[in-house]
């Protein structure tokens, strides 16, 4: 199968146009359009400077100034860290628990809540709900196409869930600020800080909301804010993803957080450090797309030079824990 030479993405993600560009074959089109590494400095440091103003308005205010959107992975700990501590902000942590987070990450969550010293909340719908919503996202017809170029079908309804009750929780308490530990390659820079008007927000939360009542016969119209949430509100909650701008490398991230007790878990794939789901939607997802759901997010990085090619392919190729694969599908009543 062929494969971009720059990043890594397979002539089987959707859309994909593999040519020549000068001495080198087999070319993306993501690749060949992505801007200079000066032009994305520029950028970084526009919005560096942008979301420093907004902290320098935050401070004085009384409250939570922020809400961070918490897995216990890697990203959005060192987040964390760096909203506390670099940023001096009063951050609530909020945490969705789809029911598969690893033991490994709930006692990480715990260790490094207690020396930021952060408020915590986590919330745990019933496992019955969520096994409905995560088999019927095994389904074709759930998301469409482009949505999963990003994400497996069960990680976009997990991903949903958690937004909405994020930022119906936001909006009850009045938090100006949702942060997110988006690392590169999983969004575009374009989307690191967002002002997002009422309508935008009512709209976003619709096309979220819609797929997941339409199988749940409305039960999780309750994981989602309604009309009276917005009612009186000024302004919506700025959406920001500070690793898009900040100083961001994996291995250095690691090490910054190992100090808050952060520690690597062994019960997780390769690419997660909180989630045991991850494994069997990964796989999941491969077998019926024929792409790795990671794909994007780690030609992302490539691109953008955050990660060598070779990292990335190796990342992708590297199976799953089949005990993990195991665990989840007999949880799920489904096929490993």
């Amino acid at each position: 199968m062929k494969t971009c030479t720059r990043c890594v993405l397979p002539e089987t993600f959707p859309g994909i146009r593999l040519e020549d560009d000068g001495d080198e074959v087999d070319v993306c089109q993501f690749c060949r359009r992505a801007p200079a590494a000066e032009e994305r400095a520029g950028r970084q440091a526009s919005l560096r400077e942008a979301f420093e103003a907004l902290v320098d308005e935050l401070r004085p205010a009384p409250g939570y100034h922020c809400m961070l959107s918490w897995s216990g992975g890697k990203d959005s700990t060192y987040t964390l860290g760096k909203l506390c501590q670099d940023y001096g902000l009063r951050v609530l942590a909020f945490t969705f628990d789809n029911g598969f987070i690893s033991p490994g990450a709930l006692e990480n969550m715990r260790r490094v809540a207690d020396t930021l010293g952060v408020d915590h909340v986590i919330v745990r719908p019933g496992f019955r709900l969520m096994k409905e919503l995560f088999t019927a996202s095994l389904q074709p017809g759930m998301y469409s196409s482009k949505a999963l170029e990003r994400a497996s079908g069960i990680c976009s309804t997990c991903m949903g869930l958690a937004k909405g009750l994020g930022l119906r929780l936001a909006l009850e308490k009045k938090i100006p600020v949702m942060a997110y530990g988006w690392s590169p390659g999983q969004i575009p820079t374009a989307s690191a800080i967002l002002r997002p008007q009422r309508k935008m927000l009512q709209l976003m939360v619709e096309a979220a909301a819609t797929p997941l009542n339409r199988v749940s016969d409305g039960q999780t119209s309750l994981y989602f804010p309604e009309a009276h949430h917005f009612e009186g509100v000024k302004s919506m909650p700025v959406q920001v993803s500070p690793l898009l701008f900040l100083d961001w490398k994996e291995e250095a991230a690691v090490d910054a957080i190992r100090a808050y007790g952060w520690q690597p878990p062994d019960d997780t794939d390769p690419n997660s450090t909180n989630c045991l789901l991850n494994a069997y939607a990964n796989q999941a997802h491969e077998k019926q797309f024929g792409y790795h759901a990671y794909a994007m997010e780690l030609s992302g990085l490539v691109r953008e030079g955050y990660m060598s090619r070779d990292e990335a392919l190796r990342r992708l190729k590297e199976r799953p824990s089949p005990e993990i694969v195991a665990h989840v599908a007999e949880r799920l009543g489904v096929d490993a």
